[in-house]
């Protein structure tokens, strides 16, 4: 029986943590939204957010390899090093975060879910484009992410141009009643007029997580202690976006932070983002394998379906939740052909030359973190 027990806790507790960490993303997610809409600057918010990290990730890194910091002693300050961190700074944080929550204040959460879905169709294309992945069209892997590239496409497209009836008008508020009622919760959607230029926003925030993804993959091949390539990327990418603000933002005052709200929420985020979800997805690699963590994604759909109902039905369309259902199947199936392709190249001995096409940057400092 307690082998039983053991093994039930073995499946059960990593895939909980999963769940819940995708319900922490959606809630996170949310609850920026709404800071945004009352007013708190999007490039405010992503440098205070990463600070918060930073500070967290510097000493935990540190910590965090103490038992391998004499197994691994080439230095991370290497020129070459040091330009591929601040590479992954600028893409993966400067640029693609200023991007994703300009995005989320055009758009809603649910439109985020979709668009960060196509990353694994981004990333079969843009192997392709470099020439890292040939097209064979006998190859039953490359036709499923094929066709499942197809399908995200056409999941992201619907996305931004159907929204479709609405799911359910709440039935105790007025217009003008609702309003007032919305304006002490949470927002969850943006008026439509600017769901276009959110969604080709978010499309280029995951455009430029693909590229930093692939970045990742070369710098992991030259320094293994990925915990401290996070927490440096992350300190560079805090600078970068300080610029950016410093330039975009005109207001001095947008810089002070007025309520307890937006404090709570960047502290909170911070957190989550830079130590929280690296941790779990980690051990969760670690128990289940790398594609664990991956399967997961879909799941921001489910809750971000079931707060927009909750919440916001008046506001909550069934074309925004079947768009991102598609986008959804598209993202299962690149995954399916690459988890397919993956497990041939690891079976074929002459296999080898493969192992490196860029259409399987999952998440590969945490992929690499798996194997310590």
């Amino acid at each position: 029986m307690e082998v039983k027990g053991e093994r039930i806790l073995g499946i059960m507790v990593p895939f909980l943590a999963m769940v819940s960490l995708e319900g922490c993303t959606i809630a996170l997610t949310i609850l920026a939204k709404t800071a945004i809409t009352y007013g708190i600057s999007t490039f405010v918010f992503v440098v205070y957010t990463n600070a918060v990290a930073s500070i967290i990730l510097l000493p935990y890194s540190f910590i965090f390899h103490y038992n391998h910091r004499m197994e691994y002693r080439q230095s991370l300050f290497s020129f070459p090093l040091l330009l591929r961190v601040f590479l992954l700074g600028f893409t993966g944080i400067c640029i693609s975060q200023n991007l994703a929550f300009l995005g989320l204040s055009y758009s809603s959460p649910i439109v985020v879910c979709a668009m960060g879905l196509m990353l694994p169709a981004i990333s079969f294309i843009l192997s392709i484009l470099l020439g890292r992945t040939k097209i064979e069209w006998k190859n039953p892997n490359f036709i499923t992410k094929l066709v499942g590239t197809v399908i995200s496409v056409i999941g992201a497209t619907c996305e931004e141009l159907y929204l479709g009836p609405v799911v359910r008008q709440h039935p105790s508020f007025s217009t003008t009643t609702h309003l007032q009622f919305k304006q002490k919760l949470l927002v969850f959607t943006s008026t439509t007029d600017r769901w276009i230029l959110g969604g080709l926003l978010l499309v280029a925030a995951t455009l430029c997580v693909s590229i930093w993804n692939i970045i990742q993959l070369g710098v992991v091949k030259q320094y293994s202690q990925v915990m401290k390539v996070a927490s440096f990327y992350s300190i560079v990418g805090t600078l970068l976006s300080t610029i950016v603000g410093y330039f975009v933002v005109n207001d001095p005052s947008a810089w002070t932070i007025n309520s307890s709200f937006d404090l709570i929420l960047i502290i909170a985020t911070g957190t989550f983002s830079g130590l929280i979800r690296n941790r779990v997805q980690i051990w969760c690699m670690q128990k289940k394998g790398p594609y664990y963590v991956p399967m997961f994604k879909p799941f921001g759909i489910l809750f971000a379906t079931i707060f927009g109902v909750t919440f916001f039905g008046d506001t909550f369309h069934y074309g925004s939740v079947m768009a991102a259902f598609i986008a959804g199947m598209g993202y299962l199936t690149v995954m399916w052909g690459q988890i397919n392709e993956d497990r041939g190249v690891r079976e074929d001995k002459d296999g080898e030359k493969n192992s490196d096409d860029l259409s399987s940057a999952k998440v590969p400092l945490l992929d690499e973190e798996s194997q310590v």
